[in-house]
């Protein structure tokens, strides 16, 4: 006695052959969907940057004054020197500079630069400075030249010794120059923004030695900006470097309101390590 219908659930009839092959399809369909997942996914990761490493340095500078002209104003104000007015001391200054490499060819760099140099002297003649007049007599003067720096640079060139890498620094200044003496003082501020380029070199010495060149620059009717220094750097543990050089900042402004031009020198000493 035929049941109807049995041939359809028999293992080899027409129908069972069927139901037993859609599942097999789905599966190559999921796999051929997870594999492509898969590869968009990795050649997608393979395009992002890679995640940025951060480093921290600092600076500590012995600074000597090789000029220092002021004429504040430029009409009306007197000459002088504040180099030959307080001398060309050693005074004491530091830097505090972060770095992030945002891919493999591109990195942010920001500094805080402080500085602030003071002495007393006598003034071979009167002085007038920014409304105030300064009789030859013992007298307080005080040069300060801030900083705040944000750099974007680009690796241009990377040999078997030399990398070389080119960018825009935007340079704050805060300034100050000031006078006094018994019974009279005067200054003179300024806060502004100045656009600089930006050119750093690094060469491999030895394993554990390199020579960096770092350089923020511009130049103008107005006046100019120069800040470069070269150091000899030493890596004793992979993440840490120890470095000792050279720097120089040179620059000023000739407009209206302000006549001065300064040339600071300073050896440096800096360690910094990157995480």
């Amino acid at each position: 006695m035929r049941i109807p219908g049995v041939e359809r659930l028999t293992v080899g009839g027409p129908q069972a052959v069927g139901r037993a092959s859609y599942p097999q399809e789905a599966g190559v369909r999921t796999l051929v969907t997870v594999g492509l997942v898969l590869l968009v996914t990795a050649t997608a990761q393979a395009q992002v940057p890679r995640p940025g490493r951060i480093g921290i340095s600092v600076e500590g500078l012995s600074v000597w004054q090789q000029r220092n002209d002021v004429r504040i104003p430029p009409i009306g104000g007197s000459s002088f020197s504040i180099a030959d007015l307080i001398g060309s001391a050693r005074t004491p200054a530091w830097r505090l500079e972060l770095t992030a490499d945002l891919t493999e060819r591109q990195d942010l760099r920001f500094v805080y630069a402080p500085l602030t140099v003071d002495g007393q002297g006598t003034p071979a003649a009167p002085i007038a400075f920014a409304g105030g007049l300064f009789e030859p007599v013992r007298t307080g003067a005080e040069y300060q030249f801030s900083s705040y720096r944000g750099t974007w640079r680009f690796r241009v060139f990377q040999g078997d010794t030399w990398t070389w890498r080119v960018g825009f620094t935007g340079f704050v200044r805060d300034a100050r120059i000031a006078l006094s003496q018994p019974g009279v003082a005067a200054e003179n501020t300024d806060v502004g923004f100045v656009p600089l380029l930006h050119l750093a070199g690094d060469a491999a010495l030895a394993p554990r030695w390199h020579l960096a060149l770092e350089l923020d620059a511009t130049a103008a009717p107005q006046g100019r900006a120069f800040d470069f220094a070269a150091s000899l750097n030493y890596r004793p543990l992979p993440r840490w470097t120890l470095s000792a050089g050279y720097r120089t900042i040179e620059g000023g402004a000739d407009v209206d309101s302000v006549y001065a031009f300064a040339w600071l020198n300073a050896v440096t000493a800096r360690t910094a390590v990157r995480f």
